[in-house]
């Protein structure tokens, strides 16, 4: 019994030394082949990528360009192929367009070009002509890969493309394409029919307009935008109690852009003598939300119906409630008229300079690239985000 459990010990031990030397062959095997493989790479290739390291990228397509001639690769190679893939693309990137077209169309008449490849190169071919602003071209390459493996590639393309030239149509054709299962293009699609609106509205077509803005609402019930389009065409038809109701409708959806409706939301109440109303609607706005930009519009609107001593406690108990610069701004402009004669040039040069900063400091802003401009956009010209833009100016 006793020789048995030493036995048992033993082996272990005995096999160890085994299990080591195995270890070492594989390994060193391992190391032979990766030795190996390295020495077959041309040295061409190793200067590419030191270059591109560096950021010198037109001594990588140098670099790139003479390894391709030297080796004279075989183009149904995977390396050879994806190494010619990315010279096409640093030619691209540096703005070389001709040749990135010239190597990509060469590559697509090869025999061995077929199923992935050929679609993955009619895909760079799209690209080339794209950034070389032949859209037309472009268009006709991702519209060949609709039914392929690069489908989803092409749509998100083509949907920028039809962005970029205000075809919403077409766009929201091929956003309802990219609608799979947890992917949604909802809200940009309420936005592309938000645009069909617009420019419907802008041409008087009033009847095609609540067409889109229907649409838009029905795809997306929380579009704000579609709501303030909504209440301008029942305003232009004289309909003021359906427009109150559609700008209305925004402070459950987003009550963060009531400050873009408030001065039209008022004029609405007003056309049906109820301006008392509107005014009351917009403090209790500004009192509930302080961030709203509507300051200005609740002292002008107190100001015509109570005149000045109403409007300047009114505006001064809003503006205390949330102190910033353009609070400080209108505060100075109602004060000054209060103020001894010797004080007023002071503080009117108080007031210019504040008023000269804000114009600096208070701006929109998107939320996604942080993009700032002082004028409001719906559709971000630096990441193409919608709706990020934020709707109060702040200080930035």
């Amino acid at each position: 019994m006793n020789n048995t459990l030493t036995l048992w010990w033993l082996i272990p031990v005995i096999l160890l030394p085994l299990f080591f030397a195995m270890g070492w062959f594989v390994a060193r095997v391992d190391m032979r082949t990766v030795l190996k493989q390295a020495k077959s790479i041309p040295d061409g290739f190793y200067r590419a990528l030191d270059a591109l390291i560096d950021r010198k990228t037109n001594i990588a397509t140098q670099s790139l360009n003479e390894v391709i001639e030297q080796q004279r690769f075989n183009k149904n190679d995977t390396g050879a192929y994806e190494l010619i893939l990315s010279l096409g693309k640093l030619y691209r990137q540096r703005g070389e367009n001709d040749k990135a077209v010239a190597l990509h169309q060469q590559l697509l008449t090869s025999p061995d070009m077929i199923g992935e490849r050929y679609h993955r190169l009619q895909f760079e071919l799209g690209q080339d002509f794209q950034n070389a602003g032949l859209v037309d071209r472009a268009e006709f390459q991702f519209e060949q890969l609709v039914d392929t493996d690069m489908a989803k590639e092409a749509y998100e393309v083509l949907l920028h493309i039809y962005q970029q030239d205000r075809d919403w149509l077409k766009a929201i054709k091929i956003a309802e394409q990219l609608t799979k299962g947890n992917i949604s293009y909802q809200f940009e699609i309420a936005q592309f029919y938000c645009e069909l609106a617009q420019n419907a509205v802008f041409h008087s077509d009033l009847e095609e307009a609540l067409r889109y803005v229907q649409a838009a609402l029905k795809t997306n019930r929380k579009c704000t935008r579609a709501n303030m389009i909504l209440g301008d065409i029942e305003y232009e038809q004289k309909h003021f109690q359906a427009a109150i109701d559609a700008y209305s409708a925004i402070e459950q959806q987003n009550h963060e852009y009531l400050g873009m409706i408030a001065e039209r939301l008022y004029q609405s109440y007003e056309a049906q003598n109820q301006a008392q109303e509107g005014l009351n609607i917009l403090i209790g706005y500004a009192k509930t939300f302080p961030q709203l930009d509507i300051h200005h519009i609740i002292y002008e609107k107190s100001l015509g119906l109570y005149g000045e001593q109403y409007a300047r406690e009114q505006i001064i108990e809003l503006i205390r409630m949330r102190p910033d610069l353009q609070g400080v701004y209108h505060l100075l402009g109602i004060k000054i008229t209060e103020l001894n004669p010797t004080w007023k040039a002071d503080v009117d040069m108080m007031r210019h300079t504040v008023g000269r900063y804000l114009q600096k400091a208070m701006m929109y802003r998107c939320r996604h690239c942080h993009f700032k401009s002082q004028v409001f956009f719906w559709h971000c010209p630096a990441c193409n985000k919608w709706e990020t833009f934020t709707p109060n100016r702040i200080e930035v």
